[in-house]
């Protein structure tokens, strides 16, 4: 109509990676329990690609502990 794509849009791309932050939290909380407030503070700073390697890598994760060293990793580059 207007020849605008809607995918390519800031807006729809912030939504859609709201959406996969929320489903990341979501899978943790089933693997490993609660999340805390600060884990959760560092899981939304996470670009896309971290967040989508987080996503992968919960997985394997089968404590809190593991989220922890996995977030630490990524501090450290």
């Amino acid at each position: 109509m207007l020849g605008l794509n809607l995918e390519e849009t800031r807006v729809y791309r912030e939504a859609e990676e709201q959406g996969e932050r929320k489903l990341v939290l979501r899978l943790l909380n089933r693997r490993v329990g609660e999340i805390p407030e600060p884990l959760k503070t560092q899981i939304k700073a996470l670009s896309r690609e971290q967040l989508e390697a987080l996503a992968e890598a919960l997985l394997d994760f089968s404590t809190l502990a593991d989220l922890q060293g996995w977030l630490q990793s990524q501090a450290r580059g």
